[in-house]
């Protein structure tokens, strides 16, 4: 039987987003600033054009159709139908070739799929009740020797004043709601869950919004938002 690993209190909160995704001044408009760093990260890392990429937590599928406008293969899958819904009808538009799929990763695992040279996971980790088990499945959908690049929060005084305080009620970034700070994850915790799934970490980057100049860069600064490459072990 599929675990199910997913919060239904944050997939309530992602629904009510459902047909703001793509608007650039909308609620989610952090990630229309965010999305080309890290695209630019992703592509740096792992060269996106010809690889079969899975995009976990796809939401309305803007870092999906920005990997396929990269020449990859994308499959986006996201627990919210919703979702998933407004990722489809926004490549219609946009004519980008993306194969969506609701459901997750455990779900995506279980019904067989695998074999992807690329998983792409933000900010997913601290919405599931069981980070663990999101990584186990990702360990089972990519081929050996695989690319994980994920992003998520640190715990810590810093990032709930950050994440939380000022991203959610002071500069409104983000709908209130959205992070739970107890699910934050440490850098040091996230590295030993992927060692215990055959992962080897093979960089870490912080990311830094700057919301009075409406900016993200790259940094050594891993104190409240950070990405991590993580490579599945080739004889795992």
């Amino acid at each position: 039987m599929t675990k199910v690993n997913l919060d239904p209190a944050q997939i309530t909160n992602f629904e009510r987003l459902t047909g703001q995704w793509w608007d650039p001044e909308g609620p989610l408009r952090t990630l229309h600033v965010i999305n080309p760093i890290r695209l630019r990260y992703i592509d740096a890392e792992v060269r996106l054009s010809g690889k079969q990429v899975l995009d976990l937590g796809c939401g309305g599928g803007l870092l999906s159709e920005a990997m396929a406008m990269r020449g990859a293969t994308v499959t986006g899958v996201d627990a919210s139908e919703a979702a998933i819904r407004t990722a489809r009808s926004h490549g219609t538009i946009s004519g980008a070739r993306v194969n969506y799929v609701h459901g997750t990763a455990e779900s995506l695992s279980a019904s067989g799929a695998g074999g992807f040279q690329v998983i792409t996971c933000m900010e997913l980790v601290e919405h599931v009740p069981d980070p663990d088990s999101t990584l186990q499945a990702c360990a089972r959908l990519l081929q050996p020797g695989g690319d994980l690049i994920l992003s998520t929060l640190n715990r810590n005084l810093k990032a709930y004043l950050g994440a939380v305080v000022a991203a959610e009620y002071l500069f409104r970034l983000l709908p209130i709601g959205t992070h739970d700070y107890a699910r934050f994850i440490r850098p040091a915790e996230l590295r030993r869950m992927l060692a215990r799934h055959g992962f080897t970490v093979i960089d870490l980057v912080g990311l830094q919004y700057f919301p009075w100049l409406d900016r993200c860069s790259l940094s050594n600064d891993v104190s409240i938002n950070y990405m991590v490459h993580a490579r599945r072990d080739a004889a795992a």
